[in-house]
């Protein structure tokens, strides 16, 4: 009886991790600057379905080429383009968050872009204009070739995310006052990954973007229904706080985290994963950021350094 109570276990607890792996996640570009083939991209999808959603879209081609190069896809790179990629989030409007969505236009399949509506103004009124680039949009200046289509939010709306099982939820953030940035709750089968655009803290930003985040979250990771969120760490702490632009430090994102842990309770913090993007790759800032988000992780955090094209399963 023992044994069969013992193999019982196993299947439950086999089962339960089974259960508790809901997403594919693949960085196509991790890095916040200065390599244009490593930018801002990180496909989110469920598991095993090549259904994604881009969360932003700094680098397309270059670190699709790598996942092959690094067995993650194992069909070519128009494939990944056209048909795994179902839509775009784009976070905010800095070209290294959409730079390879505009370069890779004419190659892509018609498709979503989600947005905030300031950040849909501006890929209407600066980039798809037929000016610096072609208009694939479905609106602004004529000629319109209407390969994208532009989906309008307004901060908190919740949406579908066409030709897959996705839903999303936006939020705006404070990317260097009074510039807007975003952030997308990614939702599938009650389970959640929150993803962040570039984004200051609120004490610096002079904002409650975060806090506003922070509280809407909280019920998620109290019921263990969040299980990643993805965070931007641009400087280490050295970085005066006069010379962010509108980005986090490891002391920041603590700071940050401690809100978060008021409404949830800082024991639901503990080995929530973590995935730091946009670390700047000057000097030895990211080895420095590294070391001291690993020497002050107050509430026990499970910190993962994303490589560009390695899955991550979550």
């Amino acid at each position: 009886m023992k044994s069969y109570s013992s193999v019982f276990f196993i299947f439950i607890l086999s089962f339960s991790f089974i259960q508790a792996q809901n997403f594919d996640l693949i960085p196509l570009g991790i890095y916040g600057g200065r390599d244009e083939s490593n930018l801002s991209a990180y496909l989110l999808g469920e598991k095993d379905k090549n259904e994604f959603i881009s969360l932003d879209a700094g680098t397309l081609h270059a670190g699709i080429d790598k996942a092959i190069m690094k067995g993650t896809f194992k069909v070519s790179s128009d494939t990944v383009l056209k048909k795994y990629i179902k839509g775009y989030f784009i976070s905010h409007g800095h070209l290294d968050h959409l730079a390879g969505l505009i370069i890779n236009s004419p190659e892509d399949n018609p498709k979503n872009i989600y947005g905030l509506s300031p950040v849909i103004d501006i890929l209407k009124n600066f980039y798809f204009t037929n000016g610096p680039w072609i208009n694939f949009a479905n609106e602004g200046n004529p000629p319109i070739l209407n390969k994208y289509k532009y989906i309008s939010l307004n901060p908190l709306e919740k949406f579908k995310i066409e030709n897959t099982h996705l839903q999303g939820q936006i939020f705006q953030l404070s990317h260097g006052n009074p510039y807007i940035g975003s952030a997308v709750l990614i939702n599938s089968d009650q389970k959640s990954i929150l993803y962040l655009g570039d984004t200051g803290a609120d004490r610096i930003e002079k904002s409650n973007q975060l806090d506003i985040l922070w509280k809407s979250i909280s019920p998620l990771l109290i019921q263990h229904r969040l299980l990643a969120i993805l965070i931007e760490v641009s400087f280490p702490n050295s970085q005066p706080e006069t010379s962010l632009f509108g980005h986090l430090t490891p002391a920041l994102l603590q700071e940050e985290l401690g809100k978060l842990a008021t409404y949830a309770g800082k024991d639901h913090l503990k080995n929530l994963p973590v995935i730091i993007t946009h670390l700047k790759p000057s000097g030895n800032n990211i080895d420095t950021i590294k070391k001291e988000l690993q020497e002050n992780n107050v509430y026990g955090i499970k910190l993962i350094f994303p490589v560009q094209g390695e899955k991550i399963v979550l």
